[in-house]
This record gives C-alpha cells, sequence and structure tokens, in this order.
C-alpha cells in the first residue's frame, strides 16, 4: 500500500516498519557479516572465505523472508492500525435506507416580488394581465433527503424539507416512490417525522452520537442538487455547535461534502450506524465549503418519540436568564477559569424561583453533565421530561453546593411574551434588557457612572453579529441618542429607518467604547 512517509515523499509500508526501513536492516546485516568475515582473516582465526560467503548468502535470505513474510501477513490482515481500505461496505449498509424527499408546496410570490403588482411593471417586460399570471400563489417544487429508522416506514428528515407541503413523494435507491404523512414537525430543532405505508423496508441503526469525538470519520449521505443519491468522507470537524439557525441546537460540525439536497440525509459512522441528521451548511459559494452541520441522533430521536405519541414536543424549563462566564467575572467569583453559565435574572413564579435560585448564581452541571454556555444549559433542561427533578451544582457566594429543581412544562407563547416584556429584540438578531444593581459587580470594568442596555444574546447570522456586536456589550447610545430603558431604546430605533443602526457599545472585556454601524 502506498501512503506518505512523514518528511519525506511517498514510499511502501508494510505491517509496522517502512519498507527502506526493512531494507536498511538488510543492509545492516550484510555489513555486519562483513565484518565478521574480516575478523576471521586476522592471525589469530582460522581464515575461511568461503564460510563469509556463506554467512553473507543467509543474511540476504533471512532478510527477504522477513519482508516477504511482513507483506504476506499484511495482505491476509487486510487494514493497517484500523484505517479501511474501502468504505464501499459502509455505503452499501446505509444507502438504501437513505430516500430523496421531494415536495410541493404554495408559495405567496408577491411577498417575494413586490412590483408583480405594479401594472406599469407588467406592461414593461410585456407580462400577461390575466388570471394565471395575476395569481399571488404559485406552486414551488424543492428536493431534500430523508432517513428510514424503521422497518415500518418511519421516516426522519428536517422540518425546512417538508414545511407548509401539499403533497411529499418519497423515493428509494431502487426509484420506488411513496406518497408521504407528516406525522409530526419540531420547528426550533428542525425535525420533522414522517411516514409512508409500507412494510419490510431498509433501515438505518441508530448509533450513540454522545460517544463521538473531534477527529472521528464520518460518511454523509443525501441528494445534493438533486443528482441523485451521494455519498461524501469526512472527519467531526467539532461538537456541540450552535450556530443561530434553530431555537435548540447542539450540532455535530464536519467537513464531509453538505450541498443543498443534503439536509434531512444521514451522517453515520464507520460502523454504518446513524449519528446525525444533515441540516446546514455554511458557505460563501452556495456550494460545500467544508463547514456542515448534523442534528446529533441524542436530540433527534427524542424529538422523534415525542412526535411518534403526540404529534408535538412537551419541553421542559427552568426559568432563568443565563450569560456566558468569562475570566472577569471568573476572577469576581473566585474561580481559576470561566465554567458554567451566571444567571443574570431569575422569573417570577418560575420552577427556579420555587427552588431557590438567585440573580448571580452560577450553574456548573445539571445531573452531573458539565454546562459549557447559556445554549448548552437550554438543550438539556429542554430535552429532560417534564415533572422531573434535576441536581444543579451551582457557585453562590464563592462556595459550592447543590440545588434540587422539579421541571414543569414550558409555558404557552403568551405567558413567554408576559415574562419577555423585561427583554426586548426589535433589532434584528439581537436582545438586550436593562442593567440591575445586582448585575454591576459582576462586570468590574464597567465605570460606576456607566448607563445603557446589557446585550443578552446576538445571533451568529445577524448583521449585528457581523458588525462586532456580542454577548455581554453594554449599548450606550443608538443614533447619537442616551439609552437606560427598553422604552427609549425602541423609540430611538424607530427613528431613520432608512439608515443603518448607528450604535454607540461599551466592550466589557476592551474596556473601551466603540462605534458601530448595523445594517437593517
Amino acid at each position: 500500500m502506498e501512503t506518505a512517509r512523514p518528511g519525506g515523499g511517498p514510499v511502501l509500508f508494510y505491517g509496522n516498519l517502512w519498507l527502506g526501513e526493512r531494507l536498511k536492516i538488510a543492509k545492516h546485516i550484510e555489513i555486519k557479516t562483513r565484518a565478521d568475515a574480516r575478523l576471521e582473516r586476522n592471525p589469530m582465526r582460522k581464515s575461511d572465505n568461503g564460510s563469509g560467503n556463506q554467512v553473507r548468502i543467509l543474511a540476504w535470505i533471512a532478510a527477504v523472508f522477513l519482508i516477504t513474510i511482513s507483506v504476506s501477513a499484511v495482505m491476509a490482515q487486510g487494514p493497517v492500525d484500523g484505517q479501511l481500505r474501502s468504505y464501499a461496505d459502509v455505503a452499501e449498509k446505509t444507502m438504501p435506507a437513505v430516500v430523496n424527499i421531494s415536495t410541493d408546496k404554495m408559495v405567496d410570490r408577491s411577498a417575494q416580488h413586490p412590483f408583480m403588482n405594479d401594472p406599469m411593471f407588467k406592461r414593461f417586460f410585456n407580462m400577461p394581465d390575466d388570471d394565471v399570471h395575476n395569481n399571488p400563489e404559485r406552486m414551488e417544487h424543492s428536493l431534500g433527503s430523508g432517513i428510514v429508522i424503521s422497518s415500518d416506514g418511519y421516516i426522519l428528515t428536517n422540518n425546512h424539507v417538508v414545511e407548509n407541503a401539499t403533497k411529499i413523494r418519497v423515493t428509494f435507491l431502487g426509484e420506488k416512490e411513496y406518497e408521504a404523512e407528516i406525522i409530526g414537525t419540531d420547528p426550533p430543532t428542525d425535525v420533522a417525522l414522517i411516514k409512508i405505508s409500507a412494510e419490510g423496508l431498509p433501515f438505518i441503526q441508530i448509533g450513540e452520537s454522545d460517544r463521538m469525538r473531534v477527529g472521528d470519520q464520518v460518511m454523509a449521505i443525501g441528494n445534493p442538487f438533486g443528482v441523485g443519491q451521494t455519498v461524501t468522507l469526512g472527519i467531526v470537524s467539532a461538537l456541540g455547535r450552535n450556530i443561530g439557525l434553530m431555537d435548540y441546537s447542539d450540532l455535530i460540525q464536519t467537513d464531509a461534502s453538505i450541498n443543498p439536497g443534503n439536509s434531512g440525509g444521514a451522517l453515520v459512522n464507520m460502523q454504518g450506524e446513524l449519528v446525525g441528521m444533515n441540516a446546514a451548511m455554511m458557505s460563501r459559494s452556495g456550494g460545500s465549503q467544508g463547514i456542515g452541520f448534523a442534528i446529533p441522533t441524542s436530540m433527534a430521536m427524542q424529538i422523534v418519540e415525542s412526535l411518534k405519541e403526540t404529534g408535538t414536543v412537551q419541553r421542559a424549563y427552568l426559568g432563568v436568564l443565563p450569560q456566558p462566564m468569562d475570566q472577569s467575572m471568573a476572577d469576581y467569583y473566585g474561580m481559576d477559569r470561566p465554567r458554567g453559565v451566571l444567571i443574570t435574572q431569575v422569573n417570577a413564579d418560575t420552577p427556579a424561583d420555587r427552588a431557590g435560585l438567585k440573580d448571580g448564581d452560577i450553574i456548573l452541571s445539571v445531573d452531573g453533565r458539565e454546562i459549557k454556555n447559556p445554549s448548552m444549559l437550554r438543550n438539556v433542561i429542554s430535552l429532560s421530561e417534564v415533572g422531573q427533578e434535576v441536581d444543579l451544582a451551582i457557585v453562590r457566594d464563592g462556595k459550592e453546593k447543590n440545588v434540587a429543581v422539579k421541571l414543569e412544562k414550558f409555558p404557552d407563547p403568551e405567558q413567554v411574551a408576559e415574562v419577555e416584556d423585561e427583554e426586548d429584540g426589535t433589532l434584528d438578531g439581537v436582545t438586550v434588557r436593562e442593567m440591575t444593581e445586582r448585575m454591576r459587580p459582576m462586570m468590574d470594568t464597567l465605570p460606576d457612572d456607566m448607563e445603557g442596555l446589557l446585550v443578552t444574546d446576538v445571533e451568529q447570522t445577524s448583521n449585528a453579529a457581523g458588525e462586532g456586536l456580542a454577548e455581554g456589550d453594554i449599548i450606550l447610545e443608538v443614533g447619537k441618542e442616551p439609552v437606560t430603558t427598553l422604552k427609549a431604546f425602541k423609540a430611538a430605533l424607530g427613528k431613520n429607518t432608512d439608515r443603518p443602526v448607528f450604535l454607540r457599545v461599551y466592550k466589557a472585556r476592551q474596556g473601551q467604547s466603540i462605534y458601530i454601524a448595523v445594517p437593517r
């Protein structure tokens, strides 16, 4: 087998030694043999040139035999050091259970093309003025992928693949086509469950995504650009990603090519087990650039069970507003490094309030699972069962303690709206809240006389994030007007709506204020 040798060009590798190194051993044996022969020629020993030649011949025979045995052993053993020579077995095992999904959905094109309703625009482009062309709705066809997860026809896919679909068609690798029905969808996680009427179908075994490690090999299977079923190979690039496209996400990042049409397809390990469902990619060109994301099975399959039972998902909640920890906050609390998430607010009449959690507490873990960021806390709590009692390890006043919290069902949107009145999301992709006296000591770089609004969340794909606004920043001014209340913030954003939002922002970590212009 040919491979690249460290620090050199391509060489042959057999067994546990480079072939070049085995030849060096043979050369060393020959040199050693010649030296022994010279010793035999000295006056103190019997001279026998014939015996020296015989030794050299035997040495070469031994070296050749060593290499031959090694080559034969490698050929018999197959993969070297656990590496596969071919991935055909994995593909053959999993491809039959990955299907193509095509949908029909009605789209309101008047919202996409406002000029379509203008008679002057129509006449200029010589567009017919009849019922067909005046109809604001049109049928749109889209393509995606799905994963058969049971022999009786349950198929896992993305919500955005089947959302608002009036007709769903499922096609298997052998061109067998079925019409599918939606069992349930969960937009916050972009998971959907559909079903076809069939039995004895090929399906993929569910693997344990929690056991995946960065660097593990994975294979992505789907229908990119509608060209037909395709497999691509890569590794796990990162775990626990949150790219702001879903309300709840704990994504697997991979460099296996994921393109439009791969959504809903399978991400499998080298045992042919499902570890994720392809969901998104980051690209400047519209095609794969080696940054793809998959929803882990640990999350997707919990959603599937709920959809199977009720067609909806019931989520548990805690009732706190968490914030990431940074080094300055860790120093304030006497911690050697940032750990856990900081509670900036405990909402009244919530599980957290009833359990005695307080503003300023730091949540380190939930049932022994380390919490690294606010997104992770949301995921762990939301995927817990309603009514379950969880054990929180927290830090309060510099001391660690444990608090038991009985989780409750996430409230209806109307109730959430009442709680969220203390926050504002008027600026697209940005959530802010008013500063409190309890929060000031946690920001030791914040001047005592500084007033503003705390940024508690910034979507990574928003214009504000692109201009450098981040969680933990303090918005001091909007359009050169000071803002210390949510009412003032909304009023300032309502002015000069034809221009970018001009912000003066205090960066607590740098201890300085800057100006940012955010496109609307």
